[in-house]
């Protein structure tokens, strides 16, 4: 009766607030989650549990190595339940790769089942060290004493109410079996409840800078250079909560983005009891503000201007300084192909914002009017791709913005949010968020060969829904963002040669852009704080000439989008 009771107050909440349309909206995101759950629990039937024969297939594996490292596992320990130690250290004794030892440290425990059991393990098994510090310094600190045991080539962290999959430490080595240069792993992880239920995936895209700045990307399973993680302190007290992505932050100073590798593998069960932040992310509210101390540290020690704010679900939102002068920005529409469009939407997007230093260019078909301020670049091509650049080569600004004619910006940030993200050396494109008027979304990002040979990442969900890894209302990368939304920086539109006019006339021009600006090293940002409402769908027009093309040219990302998960 309770739990009806609750459904009936939150239902009647949502109603007040938003009519029945509130309600169907309420209703459409709980089936969307259940449908998901419910794909989960029969991919974890089919493909997600280990049973005999994969076990004989990974020891066979385990057999041709040509490397075998020895992976040190660090373990602090603290008054934890004794079933959820022991579940948490018989995961590692059953782990099909054997070439590890256990760097347990106990932080000063009071329960006398501590040291029982630790003694217990250590005797049972020479790979499992034990230490037992004489007062409680909290997880950094003990973390550390862990680390001082360790004499492997590779670290795994571990907390010690969790559990890892059979075959993690395999797939740790299987990686460096394939790339000795890496220096840093992560995996996709799930959550695990009393009862054993596993739950709630986090299938995450390879190594994305952004997102990591958004949300702690690695978390679990985590493995390090044992080497790095000396050389940077191990970790640090006063991080408690968010210690291990003060850690990750630090390493990633260290490395190149060539040395981080995700396994897209669930190789950890994350325990979801009281006062675990699986369970809820308010167990342990002060780590959210200390990951986001972590951050404003990390920003300092690399030289980057940034606030660090906090944002929905307390994630983090990086707001990067503006260099002064501010930029000039050229904000490009294209009003050729739009039926009823009439000159004053220009000024009115241009209008709508609170940036300072821009200029305004519509791209027309050749129609005689003037509008105050606006320039106009008149042109009767039927290639879209040509009389973007067309305008793009006539602006005098230091960033190009393109804007599609039929959107509206729904905040004055949206300019300066795009910029703010534009001018930073290492980033190429950026890309807004775009929803209908009924706050679905149209495309929050591209992804490449899912579905279609282009697809909008976001699709069909409402604009305040998470996604995937909550990458639907943060900032993360993608490898292409669409040029409905698109701002870059004029000289590195230039020297990439523009949109491709002659490959990708109408319908790939963009992705095309932005994977030959990944090729370069530069990464493709989408950020939902520049959010915009569009006043109908522009769905793509591809030539089947333009799919050949593409195909050719970018068949590796069409095999493997890094930003897209294809998992279940």
């Amino acid at each position: 009766m309770k739990i009806l009771r609750r459904r009936v107050k939150t239902a009647l909440n949502i109603f007040r607030g938003g009519g029945m349309r509130g309600l169907r909206r309420h209703w459409n995101k709980l089936a969307r989650q259940r449908r998901e759950d419910r794909a989960y629990q029969k991919w974890l039937e089919l493909d997600g549990t280990i049973d005999d024969a994969k076990r004989a297939n990974v020891r066979e594996a385990v057999k041709v190595l040509a490397y075998e490292p020895l992976i040190s596992i660090i373990l602090p320990v603290y008054n934890i339940d004794e079933r959820w130690l022991r579940k948490c250290i018989g995961s590692v004794i059953r782990q099909i790769y054997a070439n590890w030892e256990l760097c347990v440290a106990d932080d000063a425990s009071t329960e006398p089942h501590i040291a029982r059991v630790l003694n217990e393990f250590a005797a049972s098994d020479g790979r499992i060290k034990v230490m037992f510090r004489e007062t409680n310094g909290h997880i950094s600190a003990a973390s550390n004493s862990a680390l001082e045991l360790a004499v492997g080539e590779f670290c795994v962290l571990l907390d010690h109410d969790d559990e890892l999959s059979e075959d993690a430490l395999f797939y740790v080595a299987k990686a460096l079996n394939a790339d000795p240069a890496i220096a840093m792993i992560y995996s996709d992880e799930d959550k695990i409840d009393e009862n054993g239920r596993r739950f709630y995936p986090s299938f995450k895209p390879d190594w994305s800078r952004d997102l990591f700045y958004s949300i702690n990307l690695v978390t679990h399973l985590s493995a390090y250079r044992t080497d790095v993680l000396r050389k940077i302190g191990g970790f640090r007290e006063g991080y408690e909560g968010s210690q291990d992505y003060d850690l990750a932050l630090r390493v990633i100073e260290q490395i190149s983005d060539d040395q981080i590798r995700h396994i897209p593998r669930i190789l950890y069960h994350w325990r979801a009891i009281k006062g675990s932040v699986a369970l809820s992310g308010g167990e342990k509210s002060y780590a959210h503000e200390r990951a986001r101390l972590a951050l404003r540290s990390h920003f300092e020690r690399i030289g980057v201007n940034a606030e660090v704010l906090a944002t929905v679900h307390d994630l983090h939102r990086i707001r990067y300084e503006l260099p002064p002068p501010v930029p000039k920005a050229a904000v490009i529409i294209d009003a050729c192909s739009q039926n009823g469009f009439s000159h004053e939407i220009a000024g009115r997007i241009a209008a709508e914002t609170d940036y300072s230093n821009f200029e305004t260019t519509l791209v027309t078909n050749g129609s005689n009017f003037e509008t105050e301020g606006i320039n106009v670049v008149s042109s009767d091509s039927q290639n879209r791709a040509e009389r973007l650049n067309a305008a793009a080569a006539k602006a005098d600004a230091d960033l190009l913005v393109f804007l599609n004619t039929g959107i509206g910006p729904k905040s004055p940030e949206w300019l300066d949010e795009l910029v703010r993200f534009a001018v930073q050396g290492k980033i190429g494109a950026v890309g807004g968020k775009i929803v209908t008027h009924d706050g679905v979304v149209v495309t929050n990002g591209l992804i490449i060969g899912a579905g279609d040979i282009v697809s909008d990442a976001h699709a069909g969900l409402y604009s305040e829904e998470a996604g995937n890894m909550w990458r639907n209302l943060i900032v993360g990368n993608f490898s292409a963002v669409s040029a409905q939304v698109m701002a870059i920086r004029t000289g590195v539109f230039r020297s990439a040669g523009g949109f491709d006019t002659d490959a990708f006339p109408q319908g790939l021009f963009d992705a095309d852009l932005c994977l030959r600006l990944r090729e370069q090293g530069f990464r493709i940002v989408s950020t939902p704080y520049a959010e915009f409402v569009a006043a109908e769908k522009f769905p793509r027009q591809i030539s089947d000439a333009e799919r050949l093309e593409f195909d050719k040219r970018w068949h590796e990302y069409i095999e493997h989008d890094p930003f897209f998960i294809k998992n279940i």
